[in-house]
């Protein structure tokens, strides 16, 4: 979240940052966040003047009594009494303001970077990059989910059987297949310097509020209500709370990793064409990179992450495009993100298959994620992560583009990972 050191010194810069996203009511909420300090403000002043009073009579006692002035001692242990008591009525007048203070910072998402075109949806995102020649497929060509259907590889009906919608099941070479693409992103991911993790599904709510999931505003998140935890939505969530109330040291960065895990959304109130076969899921598989950076250098790391996601798109052969989000389309937590979409032949769309994003200090001020710069002095740090890739819509590019009348032929790349050339 923005901190408030920051809004109070650059309020202009936030509000107009919030238009940009079209954020509603952004003067009022920005108005009451600074009043809301301010009642803090005033009764933590008033908080800590009790107590410095209430402890320097409590040092005034024992002289008294020392003294024989037992009397006086009396009278001064009576106001060290009702000190107390006013101290204890302000502590909790204290916790609510605080409390109050917290859920409208909340509520305010991070400010975009100045790159970040105006927009109000994803129509108005900036195509940046595009490269692959769009495949010419053959007169019988199926979109992906005839494709899993024909050849047996991905069962969507026996998953709603056993689950739900959105929880399909892998067969055969279709389950060698998405295992060959995580080995395969994984290698890419470490071979560029990022180290495995391996974390846990489940995140407890210090965990959610810390990358920005909680509050959970739309919905998205599976709830194990027993627990009180949560289903990650991706691996960038454990990951990245890896690092929460620590103080790292400035020759500690670059700090980067890469996960495979399931993931899990409820996407509610999704429906049509657009979000058939492996368009959307509730439960995906996914590689994540996550990097920490000192903010000197995290726009130039954001360059890197996405070079690298490009060279491996490069390498599976498929069309695809680079888009700079706009305003209106950009994540909460994000201060500019790039969206990675390949061309679904079969559909005749762009399907989005990545996200890199910077998010500059605003998950490292929820997390009380720090490092110690020269000088010595704790400095918040910066947070970046990419799907390095998201599996579903990849795989179904590779089922739409490389299918032929004889089967679907596998990408060279992938070769030594499958032990297969077709799916047939």
């Amino acid at each position: 979240m923005l901190s408030l050191p920051y809004i109070r010194e650059n309020t202009e810069l936030v509000i107009k940052g919030l238009l940009v996203r079209n954020f509603k009511n952004a003067e009022t909420l920005v108005d009451k966040v600074i009043e809301a300090d301010s009642k803090r403000r005033s009764v933590q002043t008033e908080l800590d003047n009790i107590l410095s009073e209430s402890n320097k009579i409590s040092k005034e006692i024992g002289k008294l009594f020392q003294s024989g002035e037992v009397q006086k001692a009396n009278i001064a242990k009576e106001k060290t009494s009702q000190l107390k008591d006013k101290s204890k009525i302000l502590s909790d007048t204290l916790s609510e303001a605080e409390e109050v203070l917290n859920e409208l910072l909340y509520q305010i998402p991070n400010i975009p970077n100045e790159l970040v075109p105006a927009g109000n949806s994803e129509e108005d995102n900036e195509v940046i990059y595009e490269e692959g020649e769009i495949p010419k497929l053959h007169d019988n060509a199926v979109p992906h989910w005839e494709l899993c259907k024909k050849y047996d590889i991905i069962d969507f009906e026996l998953g709603n059987k056993i689950t739900g919608a959105g929880f399909p099941v892998y067969k055969g070479k279709g389950a060698k297949l998405q295992r060959a693409l995580i080995a395969y992103f994984l290698d890419k991911n470490t071979e560029a310097g990022y180290t495995e993790i391996q974390p846990p599904l489940l995140i407890n709510e210090a965990s959610g509020y810390g990358t920005g999931q909680l509050p959970d505003k739309e919905g998205q998140m599976y709830h194990v209500g027993l627990d009180n935890l949560y289903l990650i939505p991706t691996a960038e969530v454990p990951v990245t709370n890896l690092y929460r109330d620590i103080i790292l040291k400035e020759s500690d960065f670059p700090i980067c990793n890469t996960a495979y895990t399931p993931c899990f959304r409820r996407e509610a109130g999704s429906y049509g064409a657009h979000v058939r076969g492996l368009n959307r899921l509730h439960q995906f598989d996914k590689v994540e990179i996550v990097r920490l950076e000192h903010p000197d250098r995290s726009y130039e790391a954001l360059d890197q992450m996405v070079e690298h996601v490009k060279g491996i798109l490069q390498e599976l052969k498929l069309p695809f495009r680079i888009l700079r989000l706009c305003g209106g389309d950009l994540g909460f937590t994000s201060a500019l993100t790039y969206d990675f979409e390949v061309f679904s032949t079969a559909q005749d769309r762009w399907l989005e298959i990545s996200s890199i994003s910077n998010f500059e200090t605003f998950q490292a001020n929820r997390l009380k994620l720090r490092f110690k710069n020269k000088d010595g002095k704790s400095q918040l740090a910066h947070t970046l992560n990419g799907s390095s890739l998201a599996l579903p819509r990849v795989l179904a590019g590779l089922l739409e583009n490389y299918q032929t009348e004889d089967g679907i032929e596998i990408p060279e790349v992938l070769k030594a990972y499958t032990r297969f050339d077709m799916i047939d």
